[in-house]
């Protein structure tokens, strides 16, 4: 029998079966191999957080900051702090749609004591002439919503409405048949400055203006 060099003899060849050489394993190229592709990975990863920041940094932040600029200006409402006007500032229209004479006038008279500036006075249009029932109707231009809400503070059971067809900033107070007189000074000023100045609402910390 013939022994292959090198075996020292361990093994022999018999017939035509030879003993299977293999490499010894090189744990140390398997160890090096995960970390390069740990590393790897880990600088994908790196990358991609890269790029979301840069992205975020461009249009992220710029949207924090908008926001939290709309949010000093506004509250946290959603509404303008000071966007309500005062009533020196609104012009206000009074109509007569009862029978009654003189509460077109007497009305136009307490507003104007109040602060507001008084437009035109006299009878309701046809279309309200004895069909008011309630108290009075506020009537006003879709943009002159925050007038009539600061007309509102005087007559809290007066019933506003926009007008999409009217584009004044003036509003109209057209009295009814349930009405009797404005609120009272007193209840009116309360009214008007819980309007105007609402209580604070706690704001996280983190939104400073």
């Amino acid at each position: 029998m013939l022994t292959p060099p090198g075996l020292g003899g361990k093994y022999r060849i018999t017939g035509n079966q030879y003993p299977r050489m293999r490499r010894p394993r090189n744990h140390r190229r398997a160890v090096l191999t995960g970390v390069c592709v740990v590393a790897v990975l880990g600088l994908i990863s790196w990358g991609t957080v890269q790029l979301i920041d840069v992205f975020n940094g461009h249009f992220g932040l710029a949207h924090t900051n908008a926001t939290r600029d709309s949010y000093c200006r506004h509250g946290s409402s959603g509404s303008p702090v000071d966007a309500l006007p005062q009533p020196n500032a609104i012009t206000v229209n009074i109509y007569n749609a009862t029978p009654r004479t003189g509460l077109a006038k007497a009305t136009a008279d307490q507003l104007r004591q109040r602060g507001f500036t008084i437009g035109k006075i006299g009878n309701a249009p046809a279309q309200y002439e004895n069909k008011v029932t309630g108290t009075a109707l506020l009537l006003g231009s879709p943009k002159a919503q925050p007038a009539l809400k600061v007309l509102g503070t005087q007559l809290a059971a007066g019933q506003a409405r926009t007008d999409p067809t009217r584009t004044g900033a003036d509003v109209d107070l057209v009295i009814g048949n349930g009405f009797a007189n404005l609120d009272p000074k007193p209840n009116a000023d309360h009214a008007l400055a819980a309007l105007t100045h609402p209580s604070p609402t706690p704001t996280p910390a983190r939104k400073n203006c």
